[in-house]
């Protein structure tokens, strides 16, 4: 027991938390639940399958903090990344995914590295000994859910997430749709060319908000609340934020030009991008929603290209647990109350696939540096890994603590370069050369325990 590694849960944190340890000499046991006990959100066994979209958004490592943390990801050889490149959907300046490619190769790698173990089946409690760590994401199962509220004497936070639709791209109309990334951005054709686009005029929106808000809503357990995470709320409860809160959002008609009509300007546009290698899945860019099923396929198809469309996969929505992180854990992601226990990835209070494997990461280098007697810090707040983890242990006030996506607002100032709009591009650029310098500077500190 005490020679190995446990990690509870193959998701995005789990499978790289496994990766990073085992690369660093430690023998790894994951503990996946799937696929003898399912989840609603989940349809195979793989490990790191994408449940919601399949994009781990930009790409860009110079002028985006996601961006930047693919780039620190990729330096420590993560899992997660290498995956995603080898399957690399177009999607414009976004880093797309084969969803079912991509989790495949990530749970045969991990099958196949001599020091990881799966073994299937639930863990119900939190383990009295050993070392672990759990990252068993927002479908965190019920008995283990229960076991760390009784652990911290507190009720776990909750919030709803939601699925977005998936499209069949043969049941679109391409006479209405059309082919192109916003204000056309890539290198290559296949990027600029990389969403699908499906216009609207004034009164096509006007009666599909109507259409929205009148629509038949999953309705929530008694003593559940709907605490939505802003960053992906759904797209009824933008609408009922106001009117034209979805066309400032993910239908703005902004750098884009319909072929069909070139001369007339979109009052909004709904975006969808590929969803598989092949072309023939596509899922609606930002329509995360809690309609019934019912009601999703009369209201999506009032969308112009969209008035025969066929669904994979029809939206859905969630309860997503996560720990009060600030208050529980200390810096090395430990539970303060019992440090032999580490937690990982979306449970811990980051949003997105990407903050949940760069957790993920982190977890299992500072598990597997403490397992081969070295005492390593946390990195530098200054790289893009230091300032999520900052956060989430101390940074953020846990009296308010939600839910939060990697961003600039974590990082610490730099000095002498002004603020506002007018400086934002040389400020993300000194952001994002200090955190690669910072992040080069960690991991030559450890990387003595890598096995040659």
């Amino acid at each position: 027991m005490n020679k190995t590694l446990h990690i509870v849960g193959g998701g995005m944190a789990g499978s790289e938390a496994a990766w990073q340890a085992a690369n660093m000499g430690v023998p790894v046991v994951i503990h996946e639940m799937r696929p003898k006990t399912g989840t609603f959100a989940h349809r195979t066994g793989d490990l790191a399958e994408m449940v919601c979209s399949n994009s781990l958004r930009s790409d860009d490592d110079e002028q985006n903090a996601v961006g930047l943390l693919h780039w620190e990801m990729r330096a420590a050889d993560g899992l997660i990344m290498a995956m995603a490149d080898r399957h690399r959907l177009p999607a414009g300046g976004a880093l797309a995914v084969d969803r079912d490619a991509f989790a495949r190769d990530v749970t045969a790698a991990l099958r196949t590295h001599p020091l990881v173990t799966i073994e299937p089946g639930e863990i119900n409690d939190l383990p009295a000994e050993g070392h672990w760590i759990i990252a068993t994401g927002p479908l965190t199962s019920e008995g283990l859910g229960q076991a760390i509220a009784r652990e911290t004497g507190r009720e776990a936070l909750a919030f709803f997430d939601a699925i977005a639709p998936i499209v069949y791209f043969d049941s679109i109309d391409m006479s209405k749709a059309w082919m192109q990334s916003r204000y056309d951005k890539g290198e290559t054709e296949a990027e600029r060319t990389a969403y699908l686009n499906c216009p609207m005029d004034r009164d096509t929106y006007e009666a599909f908000i109507d259409a929205l808000l009148a629509a038949d809503k999953t309705t929530f357990h008694e003593g559940e609340t709907a605490g939505y995470f802003d960053g992906c709320l759904p797209i009824e409860v933008m609408a009922e934020r106001g009117r034209e809160t979805l066309r400032h959002g993910p239908m703005k008609p902004v750098g884009l030009t319909n072929p069909h009509q070139p001369e007339t300007k979109a009052h909004a546009i709904v975006q969808l991008r590929r969803d598989n290698a092949l072309g023939t899945l596509y899922n609606i860019v930002g329509f995360q929603t809690k309609m019934k099923y019912g009601a999703q396929t009369e209201v999506l198809r009032m969308i112009p290209g969209l008035e025969n469309a066929r669904f994979a996969r029809l939206g859905g929505i969630h309860r997503n647990t996560f720990i009060n992180s600030p208050r529980l854990l200390d810096e090395q992601m430990r539970l303060r109350a019992r440090p032999h226990i580490r937690f990982a990835g979306q449970i811990t209070g980051v949003e997105g696939y990407v903050e949940s494997a760069a957790m993920g990461l982190l977890a299992g280098r500072l598990a597997a540096a403490q397992h081969r007697g070295r005492d390593q810090p946390p990195p530098p707040q200054d790289s893009a890994m230091g300032a999520l983890i900052h956060h989430i242990t101390g940074g953020a006030e846990a009296r308010t603590f939600q839910p939060m996506n990697v961003n600039f607002g974590l990082f610490r100032p730099v000095e002498g370069l002004k603020g506002g709009r007018r400086g934002r591009r040389d400020r993300y650029k000194a952001y994002t050369d200090r955190a690669k310098s910072a992040w080069g500077d960690w991991l030559s500190d450890t990387a003595d325990l890598i096995p040659s």
